[in-house]
């Protein structure tokens, strides 16, 4: 293995333009003649739109052009949609709402865009936005989910009869009811998934672009997946042909679910475009992206979980309530659905489960995947009521998932999941060794002399991600295959290119891409280029979400290489005459086994170009592309340990100690992994402690500035103690699990576990911020 090969903690090429600021994300973009968009958002969360004068902002100086809802429908722009259709278990399809990039006759949250504004310069446009007079005639607002379910909130939708989306179950409902009804213990919980924004560093931005001349468009926008931009925004919003739309992704500063979709701004930069005659550039600020930006989380469960006499777990019941916000975005039927419900299993061997979940309208910003999508809620509902159950039997937590864990695989739950491998008891005493877990009564004991409260607490996580089968997911609703493409092609000069769907927006693509490529042929990893994020250079591609870079984006990559060392090897073998068989690939040579007889690998790319000398009947160059539809989804998993002290007088938590025990399979750059569980575990420290939003009953954003919102700091975190184990995926040919997610899903629970067990309750409120954690334990005297 060369030293810069899979695993190996190599550098991360990208971050020396990075950290010097030579990144280009779309804000760096300028296009001769570009002019700048601002809109005019609805200040209401609910309100019927009755005039749009738009004389007086027409008039501003710098002003290009004023347009509103009325003139894109008239032009034959379509609503935008949610890609995975959910059915009800009546078997009727899921109410979605119309959604208008402009609305022209009702706004339905804070921050809904009804008029966009086109200027020279962007304080021009804004000052105009300013000047745009609407008549709104307001209506009720409901932002809490289980509220809007009532028959006295206000219709958000007409398709959608009492802000239902979609009344939804898995599992067997009968065996679940006999198991609780035989049970010799049941730990019931009511548990709420806060909702979050996710704050990315980089604000969502669009600049549109409609060349006359060529009858084309080009769009540069922050997204995780390009492709889909283009097909959705071609195929169902008609901004432009497909052939005659070029979306181009360039350094994205950050994802994290909240830029998969195709938002309003996207759509509406390409047709302001085309409708002024200019290229029209967009970037949020910081409070449109507060208000705007799909938003996470926001569930209300019920469980119900039954043990028998040896307390093994015999069922589990879930009733959920999901807020979708004021409209369907593009992933967000699939979240709290086959994203949520068929991890309920979590690592536990249980034989009766059953989920039902509500899918609800509100007057609030829409909500779709955010970090983990689906799996921080399943993970949080299922630790959360493991810990309190361990409590109420008077047993031991590790003991009581240990007793329960899965040992047998492959293993089928009754989710729909097939878990294809794993060792769960592995991470458990890893994590348990690494905290010093049995020497936590002394520590706490320590803190009680010091006037602290201390506390531990754990959590098993499993995630399925590595998304996964497109037959599979195609069978539950989703609109598109999640297969990934690749295409490498070796230069003349022995350079190489790997041009791949999967997007890198923090992930360090250029680094371990190239880091599989150096394994297999042994050229430096500098002399290897990835490109990604442009789909005039890149061929169709499904994007980077879901842990599925490493697990399905690079075993299409190691597909292509196949192909490509075949014909490397079957030209060496010509070259060397020698037999096709014994060619090895080493050192960035190719080499006769056994014999000191080679040929260097810029050779024989520079005798696939010059084709003076090849096999017969061989097509000149070197250059291969392939597909790869994964067998199953992948399932990462692991078991995370949170120690906190609390000061019972001002209720300030503090996380002394946090251990994360993965379990990823194998691992091409152990750096980089490293560095994605931090910040995981650093975005589910946020949720657990200190992110929260908040809309009062109006339906104002109370959340929408970090005055507001609080996010982590350094100061708030540990160092943390990270370490991985390996039982290799057999369902891809890299043996990859995929690691980007389990941060954020395994370590709220944990904290929380943390948090109850130091104060003596059973549940308290994320974010558990000092005035909550202070008001709980001022309870526990009364």
């Amino acid at each position: 293995m060369g030293i810069e090969g899979v695993g190996a903690r190599v550098a991360r090429k990208e971050d020396k333009r990075f950290i010097t600021g030579a990144g280009r994300y779309v804000d760096d973009m300028v296009v001769p003649g570009m002019k700048h968009a601002a809109f005019v958002r609805s200040p209401h969360a609910h309100a019927e739109i009755k005039k749009i004068d738009v004389k007086k902002a027409q008039a501003m100086p710098g002003v290009i052009g004023v347009l509103t809802g009325k003139e894109l429908k008239a032009d034959g722009i379509g609503n935008l949609i949610c890609g995975w259709m959910i059915h009800s278990k009546d078997g009727s399809p899921m109410k979605m709402g119309a959604w208008s990039p402009l609305a022209f006759d009702r706004v339905r949250y804070v921050g809904d865009a009804v008029v966009v504004v086109v200027a020279e310069t962007k304080g021009q446009a804004r000052d105009a936005a300013e000047a745009v007079d609407i008549t709104y005639e307001e209506l009720k607002a409901v932002v809490d989910a289980p509220k809007a379910l009532e028959r006295s909130a206000p219709q958000i939708h007409p398709e959608a009869d009492g802000n239902l989306i979609f009344d939804w179950e898995l599992g067997d409902s009968a065996a679940t009811n006999a198991a609780i009804k035989a049970a010799a213990h049941i730990t019931r919980m009511k548990i709420v998934n806060n909702r979050l924004v996710p704050n990315a560093m980089e604000p969502r931005a669009a600049l549109g672009h409609y060349d006359k001349a060529e009858d084309h468009y080009t769009c540069w926008t922050t997204s995780q997946n390009p492709h889909l931009a283009r097909l959705v925004m071609s195929a169902f919003y008609n901004v432009a042909p497909e052939n005659k739309l070029r979306v181009i992704a360039p350094d994205v500063g950050g994802g994290f679910g909240s830029k998969i979709y195709i938002y309003p701004e996207e759509i509406i930069c390409l047709w302001a475009s085309k409708k002024t005659g200019v290229p029209v550039k967009w970037v949020a600020d910081r409070t449109e992206s507060f208000l705007t930006d799909a938003h996470g989380r926001d569930h209300v469960s019920t469980v119900e979980m039954a043990f028998d006499k040896d307390n093994r777990i015999t069922g589990l019941k879930v009733d959920t309530i999901a807020n979708l916000g004021a409209y369907m975005s593009l992933f967000s039927s699939c979240v709290p659905t086959y994203l949520y419900a068929t991890l309920l299993s979590g690592q536990y061997d249980i034989p009766a489960i059953h989920a039902n979940v509500r899918a609800v309208y509100t007057n609030t910003a829409p909500v779709d995947a955010y970090r983990g999508a689906g799996r921080p809620e399943a993970t949080y509902l299922l630790e959360r009521t493991m810990e309190t159950a361990a409590r109420e039997l008077g047993v031991s937590p590790a003991e009581l998932r240990r007793k329960n864990f899965i040992t047998s695989f492959p293993h089928q739950t009754p989710v729909i999941m097939n878990y294809d491998a794993g060792d769960y008891a592995a991470s458990l005493d890893a994590a348990m060794a690494a905290a010093d877990y049995a020497g936590f009564a002394q520590r706490k004991a320590n803190a009680v002399n010091r006037g602290k409260l201390r506390g531990i607490g754990m959590s098993c996580y499993i995630e399925a991600c590595g998304l996964a089968p497109s037959a599979a997911v195609g069978s539950l609703g989703a609109g598109v295959g999640l297969w990934e493409s690749a295409e490498v092609r070796v230069n003349a000069a022995g350079t190489i290119e790997v041009l791949t769907g999967s997007h890198s927006h923090g992930q360090g693509h250029e680094t371990t891409f190239a880091q599989l490529v150096n394994q297999r042929f042994g050229v430096p990893i500098d002399s290897v280029s990835i490109v990604h994020g442009d789909t005039d250079k890149v061929q169709m591609g499904m994007g980077t979400y879901g842990s599925r870079s490493g697990a399905v984006g690079m075993s299409a990559v190691a597909k292509a290489l196949d192909k490509v060392e075949a014909k490397a090897k079957k030209i060496a073998a010509h070259l060397l005459e020698a037999d096709e068989g014994d060619i090895v690939i080493e050192n960035g040579a190719l080499k006769v086994a056994g014999t000191d007889k080679q040929v260097p690998w810029f050779q024989m790319a520079l005798a696939a170009y010059t084709a003076h000398n090849l096999p017969g009947g061989m097509e000149p160059g070197l250059k291969e592309t392939s597909f790869y539809d994964p067998s199953n989804f992948t399932f990462p998993a692991g078991c995370y340990v949170c120690e906190v002290e609390i000061d019972p007088e001002t209720g300030v938590t503090e996380v002394v100690q946090f251990v994360a025990a993965d379990d990823f399979g194998n691992i091409i750059n152990p750096m980089i992994v490293e560095g994605q569980v931090h910040g995981g575990v650093a975005q589910g420290i946020g949720q657990a402690l200190l992110e929260g939003t908040r809309y009062d009953a109006s339906g104002q954003l109370l959340t929408a500035s970090y005055m507001d919102y609080t996010m982590p700091r350094a100061d708030d975190l540990p160092s943390f103690k990270v370490s991985t184990s390996n039982t290799p995926c057999p369902g891809n040919p890299l043996g990859i699990k995929g690691c980007g997610e389990a941060g954020a899903i395994g370590s709220p629970p944990a904290v929380i576990n943390a948090i109850t067990d130091a104060i003596g309750i059973t549940d308290i409120a994320m974010p558990a911020s000092p005035s909550t954690v202070w008001a709980a334990i001022r309870a526990t005297k009364h």
